[in-house]
């Protein structure tokens, strides 16, 4: 080889060096932190190290049944990691005053809380905030929680809950954003990015923690906590990539779910938390166990508590919620040499990196301050977005002869026993509201319908007939007083206030606490008393508006046909009862759609628009053909299908119209539909963009949401509304889990609800 060719190369390879030592280099703020830890750990014992992986409650707004003890010499001797449920400065800067100057080594403690839907300004449950389908509304909500918690000193919050579920019996669908992949995904991306915003050492911002990692809102028969089983193409499809959408926006920690995931439970499971989270997704925070998730696995029967501690560990857990099995067993397993010390050191350094991204060794008390505490806490502004926010959350099921909205004069007859009950308004997971302070219906309407309006109350049932199952139904003061008269008296008196009345508005349905953790049902209808007093009330000729909340779907079959008007209000938050009051009396429209299916009945379950095709499916239209996927009693169809809501005005759409037959790699499509709003009202609808690929190297859903848009138009007014379809939009996970766009016949569907929608076809071509 000649000198010139040999120097040519020389460079050429040294070039080749540099640009990939360059591409490996360390950002310097990260360099700067990796010192720092790095210096802070070669000081720390074995148990200091183990002591950072340790969480514990503090014992206010506690949201499980295990309460920490000992926590402030746990504290002192460098014990503890991070403590939730403390919601005070006074008392978070007490705790962290104790870390920070009287353990040895004076690391900052990470305060957390359950911050689900918002913080004091509490905002509609997330399944009713996901039927907004307004990404910027659902980000600021996120943006003022962590203001608000915040300001009391908090710096972490176990959400969002990403959790698909397609089983409304599982109480904790109304923690997440319904059964749908898309609009889930999006969802956990606008919540992490309005917890975090764009610098988590700000001391407005708080950590997110992404649950319940994963799979949790499959449980086997809707019940909590309960076994998950299904194969790796749905797991891929259709359950993770809202976790993945998380991470994506950068969420600093995962929580564990608690069921288990092919045999293995979340919390020891080892595929899961890194070969997945980790190897594949690049996932850099931290993993947290959900409530003593780690002591529940002996219940699993995967060991005893040492045993069970080691195997999380060595999984890819790094902090152990309240059940202090890490602290009370690594240290053995370490002398035992059933875990190693580089797995500690690695689950410590993760915890105190988060401390060091969230500012904590800078200031330790960036987060108490009495004075934002005083001033950013349910301000004006917050009330006025939670009412925005409610408003925009209910969805309007049915308006037969528009009943709705209602006229600010004459006398209405507000009945039901959620009618005057404010404590159960916020909702379930409203553990940071003030439940005395909130609003009840009754109060509500009477703000918003002013002098002109009459307001009549009656109670006309309790909320169960069985008063222990309303006991159970009415946990954490959420407490509706029974009526000890008799059924009979009670229907009679709600009668007799609605013969006096013009109209009537119903409010019935479930409890706060019918749904949410640990509230799984069986029967999904309005409780049977509850039903008898609204035939009741139908008897009488009045119009009667059925106010329905809920933290599920419920099946309303008999409602859908018995009433004139339904709008699910869900659990609004703090303003619910006002945002009420600006819906029915027309002051906002109504623009929700469900983020869930409503079954016809529970044996439909579980039911949700990306099904798959059998091969055998029903014909179009038909209900009951012999020897196809059908029932014997009751059709295919939801009750009310995914994306479904009506307004106060109706909204034509045009045939789709599509720029080409054909794209290919590289190219895109472009389809356009012109949607008119052809009543006497200004409104917003969700333009909904679904996809089927028609032929596939697996079996495909029927449909996918691929896209929306929420446009807001004047009566007869009309817009054209384009979606971009390119390539990435047909991808999936095919048989060898390859995330892959495969050509062939597709179809594009535009419309107003999953069911209701036009129709075109083209292809995509190599």
């Amino acid at each position: 080889m000649n000198k010139a060719k040999y120097l040519f190369l020389s460079l050429a390879f040294a070039a080749l060096g540099a640009a990939a030592q360059q591409k490996r280099s360390i950002p310097p703020a990260q360099a700067k932190m990796n010192t720092f830890i790095s210096n802070l750990m070669s000081k720390m014992t074995v148990d200091e190290k183990i002591g950072q992986l340790n969480l514990l409650t503090g014992g206010e707004a506690t949201t499980g049944s295990v309460v920490s003890t000992g926590v402030e010499s746990k504290i002192k001797s460098g014990k503890v990691g991070g403590i939730f449920s403390l919601t005070t400065p006074a008392r978070i800067r007490k705790a962290q005053e104790i870390a920070v100057t009287q353990s040895r080594l004076k690391i900052p403690i990470i305060f957390g809380q359950d911050v689900i839907h918002g913080y004091k300004t509490t905002f509609p449950i997330p399944l009713a905030l996901s039927c907004s389908w307004d990404m910027p509304l659902i980000e600021r909500t996120a943006r003022i929680a962590a203001i608000e918690a915040s300001a009391d000193g908090l710096n972490w919050t176990f959400s969002p809950m990403v959790d698909i579920s397609r089983d409304p019996r599982w109480g904790r669908i109304s923690e997440g954003s319904g059964e749908d992949t898309y609009l889930g995904s999006r969802i956990a991306a606008a919540m992490v990015k309005g917890y975090q915003g764009d610098d988590l050492s700000k001391n407005n911002t708080i950590m997110a923690c992404v649950k319940h990692f994963a799979l949790y809102g499959a449980a086997e028969a809707g019940r909590d906590y309960n076994t998950t089983d299904m194969s790796l193409h749905r797991m891929y499809n259709e359950y993770l990539p809202p976790y993945k959408a998380a991470i994506d926006a950068g969420a600093g920690s995962v929580m564990t779910s608690f069921n288990d995931i092919n045999g293995v439970p979340a919390t020891a499971n080892k595929w899961l938390m890194t070969d997945l989270l980790r190897k594949q997704w690049g996932f850099e925070g931290f993993v947290v166990t959900d409530y003593t998730a780690v002591n529940e696995l002996v219940d699993h029967g995967l060991g005893d508590l040492q045993e069970v501690s080691a195997r999380s560990l060595k999984a890819g857990v790094e902090m152990d919620m309240v059940g202090e099995g890490f602290l009370t067993t690594l240290k053995k397993s370490l002398q035992e040499g059933k875990v190693t010390l580089a797995q500690i050191n690695n689950a410590c350094r993760l915890v105190l990196e988060a401390k060091y991204k969230l500012g904590l060794f800078e200031d330790p008390f960036r987060y108490c301050s009495e004075e934002r505490a005083k001033n950013e806490i349910l301000t004006p502004e917050h009330l006025k977005a939670a009412r925005e926010a409610a408003t925009k959350s209910f969805v309007l099921l049915k308006n037969e002869g528009n009943v709705l909205p209602l006229k600010k004069s004459g006398t209405i007859a507000l009945i039901g026993p959620l009618a005057n009950t404010g404590s159960n308004m916020p909702g379930t997971w409203s553990v940071n509201s003030d439940l005395a302070k909130t609003k009840s219906l009754l109060q509500g309407l009477t703000e918003v319908a002013g002098s002109e309006v009459k307001i009549l109350h009656s109670m006309g049932a309790n909320l169960l007939a069985d008063s222990a199952y309303q006991q159970r139904a009415t946990m954490f003061g959420r407490d509706i007083p029974r009526d000890k008269r008799s059924e009979e008296d009670l229907i009679r008196e709600a009668v007799n206030t609605a013969k006096r009345a013009d109209v009537v508005v119903a409010a019935l349905g479930e409890s706060s606490e019918m749904s949410g953790e640990s509230s799984s049902r069986t029967d999904l209808e309005i409780p049977d008393v509850q039903r008898r007093l609204l035939a009741a009330l139908l008897k009488t000729g009045k119009p009667v508006v059925l106010v329905l909340f809920t933290g599920r779907p419920l099946v309303l079959t008999w409602e859908n046909q018995h009433v004139p008007a339904i709008l699910n209000a869900w659990f609004g938050g703090t303003e619910a009862a006002t945002a009420i009051g600006d819906v029915l009396f027309g002051a906002v429209n109504p623009s929700g759609k469900l983020s869930a299916t409503f079954p016809q009945n529970v044996g439909q379950i579980p039911l949700y628009h990306a099904h798959k095709n059998t091969g055998r499916p029903l014909a179009e239209g038909q209900w009951f053909q012999k020897f196809r996927s059908n029932y014997l009693d009751v059709s295919n169809d939801p009750l009310y299908p995914f994306g479904y809501g009506l307004s106060y005005t109706s909204f034509a759409y045009s045939p789709i119209t599509l720029n080409g037959k054909a794209f290919r790699t590289g190219q895109s499509l472009t389809a356009t539909i012109r949607v008119t709003n052809t009543g006497k009202t200004a409104g917003e609808e969700v333009v909904q963009l679904y996809l089927r690929d028609v032929v596939g190297s697996i079996t495909r859903p029927v449909k996918e949401l691929k896209g929306f848009q929420k446009i807001s138009l004047q009566p007869g007014e009309s817009r054209e509304v384009s979606f971009k379809i390119d390539e990435e939009m047909l991808k999936f996970y095919n048989g060898d889990l390859k995330y892959v766009a495969e050509p062939g016949e597709f179809k594009v569907f535009i419309g107003t609800n999953s069911r209701d929608v036009a129709a075109a076809d083209f292809r995509f071509e190599r």
